[in-house]
């Protein structure tokens, strides 16, 4: 049965998702500093509160402390030294800073690789956290990851530079929407970094197995990505970044999404299947 305290942390977790939501719709009405750090705080409350639910408390924290911590670290090396995403400078519309980097930035860092922990696991694994054997397959869930949390930024990218202005780039010369591919490797090998040492720190300390009861905590992750994908669909800009993110993020959403019904699915297979018979030890005089 579930315990009370329990029960209170799955009202704030949804709690917390329908903020988040809320908030995100409200940016495409007035895109103010204050709606950025609260959708971006809100969102990193209702992943910490679903992660907690989904991986154990534990797991949850070190998610938390390495995508905050490697995030911060690879976005501070870019934005002075200007390593793995191109010469940028943030500007004052992200809100608050930590160095060189806003404080929701890191957030954003551990909310989407949350999300992409949970997708890639669905998709490959057909459950939101898998005890993955070996390295080299380890590897490879973390690179399926880092590939969703990069889907992210094909679209997000040209708006916040365009748009919002949340960040100048000194370059604005690349491919895709002025954007250049430095960009998008330093996503996926930020992406990657964080996903690894997650999944590596699993092998020695690993996650609390979801159960049949955290089918509802598996929605939240889901829903932020969801929520991001929407977002682009009707906001971003240029206008034909909001094709390319329905692509993009709607994959593997749907693919998750099947990951998901057949989770669900075997677990109430298991759950209706008939207990095995306690072996009965016969009597001397039966066996006689």
């Amino acid at each position: 049965m579930t315990s009370l305290p329990h029960r209170r942390l799955a009202l704030s977790s949804a709690l917390l998702l329908g903020a988040f939501l809320i908030a995100l719709s409200a940016r495409g009405y007035g895109e103010t500093t204050t709606l950025l750090v609260a959708s971006s705080l809100l969102m990193a409350a209702c992943c910490w509160a679903s992660a907690a639910h989904l991986l154990g408390a534990r797991a949850a924290l070190r998610l938390l402390l390495v995508g905050c911590a490697l995030g911060w670290l690879a976005e501070q090396l870019g934005a002075t030294l200007g390593w793995f995403f191109g010469d940028y400078t943030y500007t004052a519309v992200l809100g608050p800073r930590l160095g060189a980097v806003p404080v929701v930035i890191p957030l954003m860092w551990f909310a989407l690789s949350y999300a992409g922990y949970v997708i890639a696991d669905l998709i490959v694994w057909q459950t939101p956290s898998a005890t993955i054997p070996g390295l080299p397959m380890t590897a490879l869930s973390a690179l399926v990851g880092a590939t969703v949390v990069t889907c992210y930024d094909l679209g997000v990218d040209p708006y916040m530079v365009y748009k919002l202005r949340a960040w100048i780039m000194e370059r604005t010369d690349g491919w895709w929407f002025g954007e250049t591919v430095k960009g998008f490797a330093g996503w996926m090998l930020v992406a990657f970094a964080i996903q690894l040492a997650f999944r590596l720190s699993l092998r020695r300390w690993p996650a609390r197995p979801a159960g049949p009861a955290g089918a509802r905590h598996v929605l939240v992750p889901l829903s932020v990505y969801a929520g991001l994908m929407l977002f682009q669909v009707c906001l971003g800009y240029p206008v034909e970044a909001r094709t390319i993110a329905l692509f993009a993020m709607g994959f593997p959403l749907l693919t998750a999404g099947c990951g998901l019904l057949r989770w669900r699915a075997a677990n109430r297979l298991a759950a209706a299947a008939p207990a095995p018979a306690a072996a009965v030890t016969p009597s001397l005089k039966e066996a006689a």
